[in-house]
């Protein structure tokens, strides 16, 4: 067993590639840390059956890892979540994920009964999506996410790339206008295909978002190097900022200073420890 400290809010900003594992499977606790995801979400809700739910809210630990732990209870009026919250409290997770989050007072509410944990706002529904800039300035959540095949089923939708664009977008909009990190996005359902999760992740992360959701280890690898900038990108971003100042041509583009902000912002996350390895970064020649 391991004595993990308090994980500060800004390690729960990078969390890039979490993995969910059952609440009442205390067995796949340390299988999950030991995955290479950056963090660890202990479901209790859609992955916990009616029948099982206060057997595993008995079982919720936390000293299996110094990993980021996540705890997603039930959803504000289900039978649960009362007991959730009270678990919660005693667990002192890293973060709460609140399924179907819709309304800031209920989250206001959950922040004032768990005191200084923070809230992670997982946005699932069509009034969710419409209350996400609310949503996002409330005080103690630190990052939205995406349940997609729940907003899917919402709006009664498919589950594509084109039809969650809006949501998508919104969702990063959201984000930025209440000063959160990127949104996390929502899970690849297909397990056998490693590509599509490696397409999906690469698809948030030109959309702006920050991570994506992972419902089984082998999709962790290609979440977290689709969200660790590439070598051509640190690449470019070294050429930009040895360009000189000022407004200037490189390779045919114009350079100026919103292009060397990205330049930076690209080198500032390849220097991140968790993107040293994916981006084969070893350091900043460009000064």
């Amino acid at each position: 067993m391991v004595t993990p400290d308090r994980i500060a809010p800004d390690r729960m900003a990078t969390v890039r590639a979490p993995l969910f594992v059952p609440a009442d499977r205390p067995e796949r606790f340390g299988k999950a840390a030991a995955s290479g995801a950056d963090a660890v979400i202990l479901d209790l809700e859609d992955a916990v059956a009616p029948t099982a739910k206060a057997a595993a809210r008995a079982m919720l630990r936390r000293d299996f890892t110094t990993l980021p732990v996540i705890l997603r209870i039930n959803a504000a009026g289900t039978a649960w979540h009362a007991d959730d919250l009270a678990a919660a409290a005693a667990l002192r997770p890293s973060a709460v994920m609140v399924p179907k989050a819709e309304a800031p007072d209920d989250l206001r509410r959950i922040v004032a009964a768990l005191a200084d944990i923070p809230l992670v706002a997982l946005v699932e529904t069509a009034r969710g999506l419409a209350q996400c800039r609310a949503i996002a300035v409330v005080p103690g959540v630190i990052r939205l996410a995406f349940g997609s095949v729940d907003f899917c089923a919402d709006l009664r939708c498919a589950h594509t790339p084109e039809v969650l664009l809006p949501a998508r977008s919104e969702l990063v909009l959201a984000s930025r206008l209440g000063d959160l990190p990127g949104p996390l996005d929502g899970v690849t359902t297909l397990l056998d295909d490693a590509t599509e999760t490696a397409r999906d992740a690469g698809r948030a992360r030109d959309l702006g978002m920050g991570g994506k959701l992972c419902i089984h280890p082998r999709q962790i690898e290609h979440v977290l190097a689709a969200f660790a900038p590439t070598a051509e990108q640190i690449d470019w971003a070294r050429r930009v900022l040895a360009s000189g100042d000022g407004a200037v041509q490189l390779g045919g583009t114009m350079v100026d200073e919103p292009v060397r902000q990205r330049a930076r912002a690209i080198l500032a996350e390849a220097a991140a420890p968790e993107n040293r390895r994916a981006a084969g970064f070893h350091g900043d020649s460009a000064g």
